[in-house]
């Protein structure tokens, strides 16, 4: 960490719409904020299945809230989220233990490529 700067470690999982607008955010305001960024992979579903947890959107009235909040956020932000509400449900049936296993792979080797690859997925999660 050099003299003056903060180090800020963002754990993501490209399956989180909320992961992906702070990961934007973060990046565009590394400089001005004055930070040193370290993006670090986190599969989502083994914390949840670890700690009894379940995804936000399997709880209707949450779902119907982060269905609105993520929409504001995305146009606030500039971020191209595209969520419907049919999005809960198709990407709860599709798995993202390979995306980010693959992340993590690349993270170990070719550190330098994690901001774009993690855009792309977040991209094909919920912008495709």
């Amino acid at each position: 960490v050099r003299m003056g700067r903060t180090l800020v470690e963002l754990f993501y999982d490209v399956v989180s719409p909320y992961a992906w607008l702070g990961f934007e955010v973060l990046c565009r305001y590394q400089h001005i904020w004055n930070i040193d960024l370290r993006f670090r992979p986190a599969f989502l579903g083994g914390i949840m299945q670890a700690t009894g947890n379940k995804p936000p959107a399997m709880l209707p009235k949450r779902a119907e809230y982060i269905l609105k909040d993520v929409k504001r956020m995305a146009k606030y932000y500039q971020v191209p989220v595209q969520i419907s509400e049919d999005a809960f449900q198709r990407i709860l049936a599709t798995s993202n233990l390979g995306a980010m296993r693959f992340i993590t792979a690349l993270d170990m080797t070719q550190p330098q490529y994690l901001e774009p690859l993690s855009r792309e997925f977040w991209i094909r999660f919920w912008s495709q």
